[in-house]
């Protein structure tokens, strides 16, 4: 049995922060991973949003890290040269009602640390985006998008730089804890046993199984797992904005926002499709819910311009009847299992948290 110093379970961006935190504190990595790259699965599926931290419960971890690892994460793009855009969003209101709530929104991300934001007159917001019908607006200038995609390129270089492997197409299949060590097997096409100091769990969807496969971790400690689905339409008209769109928010979510890509291309969603199993296809028919919500603040939206293009799913571990969750980041303190850490329900802002994450990770895990 081979004795390493660390091993981070799954290749998404979390895990390939945390790796590349671990490498460059000097500490011996080897990342697990099931599938046959990095970030094929939440990682790659999801907005490339970079969030300002608006909407997050203050004083949760998801607020916290959000406001920190946006900072972290402006600042790593422009010393990697990431693609990246500090493009804004519009916070829009296309009613009184909804008009009276961009107040407290506004004080609940001030007491978030999110403290740019800009109150809008429907006339300025037009201003700003004429094919846009509102009363009011926020303007979030800290929000942005981010090509996801060679930011994971550069936090595997770097890990690798630091002397950190990754073993692809290799999943964990079991693993006890035995004092001041972890020993585990992992299987696919080069099935290798070792024995190492930490061992964190950066599995995403497959975190709770994960933890359910580590002998010694308490069974009542680990959340079940929830899967939400979140479709995203493209649209075949050039959408005539240069901010992201999101709508006031209403019960259960965010309403169907307005993203862009790197080359300026419109994404709607996502929408929320609770799922018993993980199944990427993205019903057609599910565009007919879309065409009104887009269209209060979008009134010119073409019929049948809007095709399906991805879904993801988000990593929960609340049911449906609760609306909130927050990051689960579990130590030896936390669960009483020397060298082990979870993280548990990483879904967004986890993007623009990761690299906060893996500083809090790294942390927990000490010299």
């Amino acid at each position: 049995m081979e004795r390493v110093d660390c091993v981070v379970i799954g290749a998404g961006v979390i895990g390939l922060a945390v790796a590349r935190r671990l490498a460059q504190a000097g500490r011996e990595v080897i990342v697990l991973e099931a599938a046959e790259g990095i970030g094929t699965v939440t990682s790659s599926r999801n907005s490339e949003v970079i969030h300002a931290g608006i909407y997050y419960p203050a004083g949760s971890l998801m607020a916290r890290m959000c406001v920190s690892g946006r900072h972290a994460l402006y600042a790593y793009c422009r010393e990697h040269g990431i693609p990246h855009r500090n493009c804004g969003k519009l916070i829009v209101a296309t009613t009184p009602k909804e008009t009276a709530k961009l107040a407290s929104i506004r004080a609940h991300a001030e007491a978030n640390g999110v403290d740019d934001l800009k109150t809008l007159s429907g006339d300025d917001a037009r201003a700003m985006e004429p094919a846009l019908s509102c009363d009011a607006a926020l303007l979030s200038p800290s929000t942005g998008i981010i090509d996801s995609h060679a930011f994971m390129l550069a936090l595997r270089g770097e890990a690798e730089d630091s002397g950190a492997a990754l073993a692809f197409h290799t999943p964990l299949l079991h693993a006890r804890a035995s004092g001041e060590r972890i020993e585990l097997d992992a299987g696919g096409d080069a099935p290798m046993s070792l024995e190492c100091r930490l061992l964190v769990n950066a599995a995403g969807l497959a975190a709770s199984a994960v933890a359910r496969a580590i002998e010694g971790m308490p069974i009542d400690l680990i959340p079940p797992a929830y899967l939400a689905k979140g479709n995203y339409f493209s649209c075949s008209a050039r959408a005539p904005f240069s901010h992201l769109i999101y709508p006031v928010p209403e019960p259960g979510g965010l309403g169907v926002h307005l993203t862009l890509d790197m080359a300026g291309q419109a994404r709607f969603g996502p929408d929320v499709e609770w799922v018993e199993s993980i199944d990427y296809a993205v019903d057609p028919l599910r565009a007919e819910r879309f065409y009104p919500a887009i269209r209060r603040y979008w009134p010119t939206l073409p019929d049948g311009a809007l095709m399906p293009s991805y879904s993801g799913i988000r990593p929960k571990i609340v049911p449906p009847a609760v609306a909130v969750q927050d990051f689960l980041i579990q130590g030896p303190r936390h669960h009483g299992v020397e060298g082990l850490i979870n993280l548990f329900g990483i879904e967004s802002p986890g993007l623009t948290s990761s690299l906060a994450i893996a500083d809090y990770v790294g942390e927990l895990a000490g010299p």
